[in-house]
């Protein structure tokens, strides 16, 4: 992506831009924004030839970016990567936690349940892991708490330093079969509040995008059938969309580089920013 690709002129020149699960669709297509952006952009991810390989699509348009092993899960790796990033870009302005994610491990088979479903072959709230459930949750909540632990450390009295955390439309109604993964959510919403309000007065500004439906491969065995038709689960959601599709990742974009940007949003804080195409809006009826 280059800066007139972009659909907002926010200048972020000067900033370091840390983004935790860059290995993936979603927060590769936001590093490479922040990026065009002007910053400098460290792509961690446990992947690290996956966000390496997206650090060098940025490098090779202009931007400057490297590629970073890290465990968002552990403090450790964490330390350890951001020793690196200080030495090689400086300190962290711009912290986006993307880390995250489900597990079939948490997912129960079936949206409601019914009579038998005890003994049934089928996994029903019971049957749920219970290593399973602590994996998700702790993927998305700690996975938000351990890096920001990290990094905010170089943004404490500094100004125009921001945290944006990634929620989900789950954090504001729960979604069938996924009671770990909209529980964490909530925890990642709820945290975005906590936390603008904790470093309120130490100029860090914090608050998270919640994006609605989108296809991507985290979600690919929910939404599409092995033959590449539409599940039941994926007429239901565009049902209940009133814009009557997905979103695409690049619609994520513009949302971020605002809420990065201090000039544009410097007094917006603790805000859980939705981009849905309409699905809270919508009653049903």
């Amino acid at each position: 992506m280059k800066k007139n690709e972009l659909p907002l002129g926010i200048d972020l020149k000067g900033k370091v831009a840390v983004i935790t699960g860059a290995g993936g669709l979603i927060c590769s297509a936001l590093a490479k924004a922040v990026a065009a952006a002007g910053a400098k952009v460290a792509l961690l991810d446990l992947a690290e030839d996956k966000a390496q390989a997206y650090a060098d699509e940025i490098v090779k348009n202009g931007g400057v970016a490297k590629g970073y092993a890290a465990n968002a899960l552990e403090k450790d790796s964490l330390k350890a990567c951001h020793d690196r990033v200080l030495k090689d870009l400086g300190k962290c302005d711009i912290l986006i936690n993307g880390a995250g994610g489900n597990n079939p491990k948490a997912t129960t088979d079936k949206e409601y349940f019914e009579l038998g479903d005890i003994d049934a072959e089928t996994k029903s709230f019971f049957d749920l892991s219970e290593d399973g459930v602590k994996f998700v949750f702790n993927l998305n909540f700690l996975g938000t708490l351990l890096p920001t632990q990290e990094f905010a450390k170089d943004m404490v009295g500094r100004e125009g330093c921001t945290i944006i955390n990634v929620s989900s439309m789950n954090a504001f109604t729960p979604l069938t079969k996924i009671p770990a993964y909209s529980g964490a959510k909530a925890a990642v919403s709820n945290f975005t509040q906590w936390l603008a309000v904790h470093f309120a007065k130490v100029g860090i500004r914090v608050n998270a995008i919640a994006p609605g439906f989108f296809s991507t491969a985290q979600n690919k065995a929910l939404l599409w059938n092995a033959d590449g038709s539409a599940t039941a689960r994926t007429g239901k959601i565009l049902a209940a969309t009133p814009m009557g599709r997905f979103g695409e990742v690049d619609e994520l974009i513009g949302a971020t580089l605002f809420l990065a940007s201090d000039k544009a949003a410097g007094f917006i804080t603790g805000v859980v920013l939705p981009i849905d195409g309409g699905f809270a809006a919508y009653s049903g009826v």
